[in-house]
């Protein structure tokens, strides 16, 4: 056996055991998080990272990246099924043991991850000017068009997937060469990486600016090294030692976070321990069913034997003689079944507020006489968007430096105008427009009738994801439709004209 870099390996079986991730959750998430939930963000106070820190800098990260890496591994899977219900140890009667999980940890991160991820990010165009727009227009949905043929979208659920499940998740770009390049592919290529490989060094001063990114790889003989990227250099590292120092052409570090929330608490962990409650009240109910079908026969002032016993549990009956005249035979069964109805209150108590702290909608019918409108602010599904609006800065933000790493690569190799910038480009997060859409074109016509800019109409009423790009499409049909406002002036003129002449006719 071979002790290296913190995990064994067994040289006949081939077989890899890693000392610091596990794959059963015999513990409670308290027991591996120790009191301290959301990820801990890592950071140095270095100036920058070169050749001659880089090691330090390596070292001073791992102990809380390997704690992040437990925790993470943890809830993976644990919202995977591996929850701690399935190795409970039952003292009374073991031979009935029904260890239900009840998954409601995926339930959250599906929610959660279709919330912002459930349709595709887009861009669009930030400029007021119609004109500046129509050209920056074209060039951003080029960029859009890119990103479709990445599969940009796919990759974002992943990301959704992983911010929900542990707390962060992060995004890798990179340069393609022009040799490998089809006609019409984006010279760059991105993906979902896993958090327990990859993690980023920030700067502990003013601003927190990525100081570096470390990303754990294997060679072809499936040798573990690391390869940390600063905005200069890129260090391979094996064995402790820098084997390579390469300069970085993009000046920028290409990994990205994604944090679920400011602090970085994953979905899962806020109620994991009501999650693993539910488990257990049902887990004991299916018990308690068991043990009262399979109750202990009791015998009182009477004997049998084992083969008299056999045969009355194959007829169904039983024929037995009192040992003592004074005290008369009986034969029972020896059962206490379970209150359901005081346990399903308990439970259905246990989810509500589940929900409530998720900001789930619940899944309440209605009663009648309720407005789709009323059923909607009932159930808790306006709450739900309000809390999703809330971690939208945080996934913005991330996509921007995304889009920085991304124009840099498509401008180097002249695939997308030099001319557009990150400040020109708006990241637009789309849930439901349609919902109420009635209502909203209503509220549209009702604007336009009232001589609201249309831009301004299409903007608010919050039916399109790109409102700038409808608007410049539909604009010759509202030109056709309602006046504009230099016609409205040409009108107002003209009759000032035919007023102040007909003043002087009849004068």
């Amino acid at each position: 056996m071979q002790y290296q870099h913190g995990a064994y390996f067994y040289a006949k079986e081939g077989e890899y055991v890693d000392e610091i991730l596990w794959h059963q959750n015999k513990k409670s998430f308290l027991d591996v998080c120790h009191g301290k939930y959301g990820r801990k963000v890592i950071y140095s106070n270095v100036p920058e990272v070169n050749a001659e820190n880089v090691l330090r800098v390596m070292g001073n990260s791992m102990y809380i990246h390997n704690q992040n890496r437990r925790e993470i591994d943890y809830l993976y899977h644990y919202v995977s099924g591996d929850q701690p219900i399935l190795y409970r140890v039952k003292d009374v009667r073991p031979e009935i043991k029904n260890d239900v999980v009840e998954n409601h940890a995926l339930e959250v991160v599906r929610f959660m991850t279709a919330q912002t991820y459930g349709e595709p990010i887009q861009y669009v165009s930030m400029k007021k000017s119609d004109n500046e727009n129509e050209n920056l227009s074209s060039e951003i949905d080029k960029l859009n068009d890119y990103m479709r043929s990445l599969d940009k979208e796919a990759c974002d659920v992943e990301i959704g997937d992983w911010q929900s499940t542990c707390g962060t998740a992060y995004r890798e770009t990179w340069s393609k060469p022009r040799d490998a390049l089809e006609p019409g592919e984006p010279a760059m290529g991105i993906d979902c990486v896993d958090p327990r490989n990859n993690f980023i060094v920030y700067s502990s001063r003013h601003g927190h600016k990525p100081l570096c990114s470390f990303s754990k790889c294997w060679d072809e003989k499936d040798q573990e090294y690391w390869l940390c990227t600063t905005p200069k250099r890129v260090f391979e590292i094996k064995s402790g030692k820098i084997v390579s120092d390469t300069a970085n052409g993009h000046r920028r570090v290409l990994l990205v976070e994604y944090p679920n929330n400011v602090r970085r608490l994953s979905d899962v962990e806020v109620t994991i321990t009501m999650t693993d409650a539910m488990n257990k009240i049902q887990s004991n109910r299916v018990d308690g069913v068991e043990q009262f079908v399979q109750a202990f026969v009791k015998f009182v002032n009477c004997e049998i034997d084992e083969d008299t016993f056999i045969k009355m549990c194959k007829i169904g009956a039983l024929k037995v003689k009192t040992v003592n005249p004074s005290f008369p035979a009986d034969v029972s069964m020896v059962s206490a079944q379970l209150d359901q109805q005081q346990t399903q209150t308990s439970k259905d108590d246990i989810y509500k507020n589940f929900l409530i702290i998720q900001g789930m909608p619940s899944r309440e019918q209605n009663t009648g006489g309720d407005t789709g409108q009323a059923v909607y602010l009932r159930n808790g599904w306006d709450f739900a968007e309000q809390r999703a609006k809330i971690d939208e800065p945080i996934t913005k933000r991330s996509e921007k430096e995304f889009l920085r790493i991304a124009l840099n690569i498509l401008k180097t190799k002249n695939q997308i105008s030099k001319d557009l910038n990150v400040s020109d480009i708006d990241i637009k997060i789309n849930r439901n427009n349609t919902d109420n859409m009635l209502v909203k074109s209503q509220a549209l016509i009702y604007l336009l009738e009232k001589g609201i800019h249309p831009k301004i109409a299409i903007r608010t009423v919050g039916l399109w994801s790109d409102p700038e790009k409808v608007y410049l499409e539909s604009k010759p049909y509202l030109d056709a439709i309602y006046k504009t406002a230099e016609e409205i002036q040409e009108q107002e003129l003209s009759q000032q004209v035919i007023s102040s002449g007909g003043g002087d006719s009849d004068g």
